[in-house]
């Protein structure tokens, strides 16, 4: 559980470095994710997660 605690606190501080280093920047990819269909947005979703999934496999792995 302390793992898991730990990764979602890890990902809010990945997560609000853009937002705290470049605003205006951060911005834009939000609007620009916002004009993308759901289609679009649930295949970075997807892709995401598999290569978050792979790489958690491969560096438990070794």
């Amino acid at each position: 559980m302390q793992d898991l605690l730990t990764a979602l606190a890890l990902v809010l501080v990945i997560e609000g470095i853009l937002p705290f280093v470049k605003p205006a920047k951060w911005r834009a990819i939000v609007v620009l994710v916002a004009q993308q269909s759901d289609s679009a947005i649930r295949k970075i979703g997807l892709i995401s997660m598999l290569l978050g999934l792979v790489s958690v496999i491969l560096i438990r792995a070794y």
